[in-house]
């Protein structure tokens, strides 16, 4: 008699999605979430209950372009054939780039040391029908130098609630940013930043008040005026979601 001997295994996915049609990632009764879309397919492929972790939880219309995320499977399954099964079975708004095994006690959450997010802003007073699930409209000029010196500001480590919706959401909002940058291109300007975490709303926080400097409406120290005031209230509008990306998380020694 043939012994088929199953070892729990930590699996490790690299996912992108466009968040338009989700109410974010985590899984809510009754609504269609990218966590619950992905775990009940793997559940089908693997005949197991799944839990899906995933290093962030994006919010409902926001992008990823390399979300990470782990489970751990008793399965012998190779990773190809997993990977080429999710495929098959994911709507067309949720691609698996990658399924590479990890070390058991890896957590795509609490492992993760920096994430990289990108705001994406059109500045045109024409809206383009192919791209407008994926960035925010601006009509009106832009000084995308004066945006750019403004966001060097972030930089470091500061209490950043004055960009956080609804504060207090966790036990603290010190964060440290490491880098920034605005850059553009023809009709298209692009915010990046790195960081070890983020609050819930912050970089969109940080766009819609980056996006008042670039109008002129405010100064380019307005950043470190509001970082001292630390109220939500005096920063800027929190710009619309289906402009965000989440880029990149990175790894101490698991970069994807």
């Amino acid at each position: 008699m043939r012994i088929t001997i199953l070892i729990m295994r930590n699996l490790k996915l690299i996912i992108s999605y466009d968040g338009t049609e989700f109410q974010g990632w985590q899984t809510q009764p009754g609504f269609r979430t990218v966590q619950e879309t992905i775990q009940k397919h793997l559940e089908k492929i693997t005949n197991q209950k799944i839990t899906l972790y995933a290093s962030g939880r994006t919010d409902t219309g926001v992008h990823a372009i390399a979300q990470v995320a782990n489970f751990r499977v008793d399965s012998n399954l190779s990773e190809s054939k997993i990977l080429l099964g999710l495929n098959a079975l994911l709507p067309d708004d949720i691609s698996i780039s990658e399924i590479t095994e990890v070390p058991y006690d890896f957590h795509s959450v609490k492992d993760a040391k920096k994430k990289h997010y990108r705001y994406v802003i059109r500045q045109s007073g024409i809206s383009d029908p192919l791209t407008r699930k994926f960035c925010h409209l601006v009509k009106q000029e832009l000084d995308h130098k004066k945006m750019h010196k403004a966001a060097q500001q972030l930089i470091g480590t500061h209490d950043f609630r004055c960009f956080e919706s609804e504060w207090p959401n966790r036990t603290n909002s010190i964060r440290t940013i490491y880098r920034t940058s605005i850059n553009r291109m023809g009709p298209w300007i692009w915010f990046n930043i790195e960081g070890n975490g983020f609050l819930y709303n912050m970089v969109r926080a940080i766009a819609g008040t980056l996006i008042e400097i670039g109008r002129g409406h405010w100064p380019e120290d307005k950043i470190l005026e509001l970082i001292e005031l630390k109220e939500r209230k005096y920063a800027g509008p929190t710009a619309p979601a289906k402009g965000l990306f989440l880029v990149r998380v990175s790894y101490e020694d698991l970069t994807p």
